[in-house]
């Protein structure tokens, strides 16, 4: 731990439990089965879910429970509906002992009388990943534990969490510390050259090929890789990957000698992959050789408590005094708001107020208005119709993806999810309106 690092280990709490449950088929084709959870559990007929069923009005992936406090039951996109009583439900607080319905089978959760003790870490700094609240204190006792395998693992969480600096840690902390980690970003590869930055290449490959290239297996041989954005890669490309990582054997495109590697691979997504492939665009296989271990690092919507603690390691990181920035006021504010772009939208706030001493905190955005008609005063009756709509339609996918950009941080791969779309319509309409990604 370095010398301004967060030191409160006898403020830390030493337990952490969570309540036991246990969800049970009441009526349906698997009546009787039955399994225990305390986290979140998943339910579908295919084995991407934590509990499977039989029944084939039941979809891969059906439903979710998460035990957050409350139980909160999420439907996963199925195809007939899930349901709590009669009504249909996208997502709802699961009121206590009350059935769920998911195709022809019936479900029911009720409470266990044990608690599950989860291991927490007494420290409150593990390689850069700040936090006292228990989520994060378990997340790095368990990375702890996994730095020291050689376990395949993959990094799911939200834009900014900090999946990399997990992929740090866990390299930086293992037994492979004093080889190489190099980092391939998925999302922004262009899908022609993925293979040639993963396999490398020969000499007149194809064209521009002017040199051999060593590939990023190669270079990360005796230590690790780390595929950032790995549900970004193109589906041709994954059934060559799932042959590269089941046998670490490398050929270079164009070339003819193989070459084995011993490499430990890492992985990290703001997608959730098990759902990608539930939807055709990501192969079942490789992800199961990927998500051999699945960490999940949460948003900082859901540890307030430690963005006190988190800002004044990240203001000390840029040479700014915590104490002349952090205010009672200003940290209210900080904890109030829902930092959509998380740790890296923290810190990019903290530049500003390290930068500029009247740079205001964030605050949440104002409701949005209610919708208004369009005025006639203010149409313009000189051009046909379909002028009108195209001038209309522009004007919003430009506040719209400009806003996504903004928010995204110019990430296309971000904004192409959030937006529902694919990274090339994104680019096409950045093209067509002129935006630049960093408006």
């Amino acid at each position: 731990m370095s010398d301004d690092a967060p030191t409160v280990t006898s403020l830390l709490v030493d337990r952490w439990t969570r309540q036991r449950l246990r969800v049970q088929v009441i009526d349906g084709p698997d009546k009787g089965l039955s399994v225990d959870f305390d986290d979140a559990i998943r339910i579908g007929k295919r084995d991407l879910a934590d509990l499977v069923l039989s029944d084939p009005t039941v979809s891969s992936l059906h439903c979710e429970i998460a035990n957050r406090g409350d139980l909160i039951l999420r439907d996963l996109g199925s195809k007939n509906g899930t349901f709590v009583g009669n009504v249909r439900v996208i997502e709802a607080v699961l009121p206590p002992h009350e059935p769920i319905r998911v195709g022809a089978t019936v479900l029911q959760v009720r409470a266990l009388a044990e608690n599950v003790v989860i291991p927490l870490r007494d420290d409150a700094n593990f390689h850069g990943i700040v936090g006292t609240s228990p989520v994060m204190r378990a997340l790095t006792a368990r990375l702890e534990l996994l730095a020291a395998s050689d376990a395949t693992v993959l990094i799911q969480g939200e834009t900014g969490t900090g999946k990399e600096l997990v992929a740090e840690a866990l390299h930086g902390n293992g037994p492979r510390q004093r080889g190489p980690l190099v980092v391939v970003d998925c999302g922004s590869l262009p899908a022609s050259l993925v293979e040639s930055e993963l396999m490398g290449h020969e000499r007149g490959a194809f064209t521009g090929a002017v040199a051999a290239s060593v590939g990023a297996f190669e270079r990360a041989d005796g230590g690790t890789i780390f595929l950032d954005e790995i549900g970004e890669l193109p589906l041709a490309m994954q059934p060559k990957l799932l042959r590269l990582l089941e046998s670490r054997i490398v050929r270079r495109v164009g070339g003819h000698k193989s070459r084995t590697v011993d490499v430990r691979v890492l992985s990290a997504t703001n997608r959730d992959l098990a759902r990608e492939v539930q939807a055709g665009r990501f192969r079942e296989d490789l992800y199961f050789r990927l998500a051999v271990v699945r960490v999940e690092v949460p948003p900082l919507r859901e540890r307030r408590e430690d963005i006190p603690l988190l800002s004044a390691y990240l203001l000390r990181e840029l040479g700014a005094d915590p104490e002349e920035h952090l205010l009672d006021e200003t940290v209210a504010m900080l904890q109030a708001y829902d930092w959509p772009g998380n740790v890296r939208e923290l810190r990019n706030q903290l530049t500003r107020m390290a930068a500029l001493p009247d740079a205001p905190p964030p605050s949440a955005p104002p409701a949005a208005a209610a919708p208004q008609l369009v005025q006639a005063s203010s149409v313009d009756l000189s051009v046909p119709l379909r002028v009108a709509k195209k001038r209309v339609v522009d004007e919003l996918e430009r506040a719209y993806v400009g806003a996504l950009l903004l928010a995204c941080d110019g990430r296309i791969a971000d904004v192409a999810r959030r937006a529902g779309m694919d990274r090339m319509t994104i680019y096409r309409i950045i093209d067509k309106l002129k935006l630049r990604p960093t408006e």
